[in-house]
């Protein structure tokens, strides 16, 4: 807390004299308060059950494996984390992904890192509510041609208990799906 109170301290009086002192109070704590969107994103805690199916290339047949997640609220409700586990081309799968909503931006936002690799997947995203679901675009890095590949994940919530997420690689060519993971809560 004291980190938290130092910092804005800090930024209330660095210099920026276009907003008041109550102004950026008032920015920040709209900033930093988890509201409903927060609230829906809890509705993902729990325990699930995956199916994977992931893609080397476009026209190849899939590699199919399951696995588990089990998601929780972090740091004051801000955040859904999930751990996964599971296995990919016979090894141990580990991945944390971070899902969470940018109040400022006003987008959706989701990262990845795993024991696959050294690097992030951070991607930003917009809700349909008619559709229940959220597209997010972003990169990650390939570590085979040394440049960041395009990606783009849609998140289809069918219900409470059951969502589907596909993934796609943008290529110069076009896109293919390269992943699609259902998720059944576990009961």
């Amino acid at each position: 807390m004291k980190l938290i109170v130092a910092f804005l301290i800090v930024f209330l009086f660095s210099g920026n004299t276009t907003f008041s002192q109550d102004d950026a109070m008032k920015a920040w704590m709209e900033y930093m308060t988890p509201g409903k969107v927060h609230e829906n994103l809890a509705k993902g805690v729990g325990e699930w059950k995956s199916i994977i199916k992931f893609w080397m290339a476009p026209g190849t047949e899939p590699q199919i494996s399951e696995g588990s997640a089990v998601s929780e609220m972090i740091l004051g409700g801000r955040y859904l984390q999930s751990k996964h586990s599971g296995s990919s081309f016979g090894m141990p799968l580990e991945g944390i992904s971070i899902e969470g909503f940018d109040n400022a931006k006003g987008t959706f936002f989701s990262t990845w890192i795993d024991n696959m690799g050294t690097g992030i997947m951070y991607l930003e995203g917009k809700y349909d509510d008619k559709t229940k679901t959220c597209l997010y675009e972003g990169t990650v890095f390939d570590p085979m041609t040394k440049k960041n590949t395009g990606v783009r994940e849609i998140v289809k919530y069918l219900s409470d208990d059951h969502q589907i997420m596909e993934m796609y690689m943008l290529e110069p060519d076009g896109e293919f799906k390269s992943m699609e993971i259902e998720f059944t809560r576990k009961k």
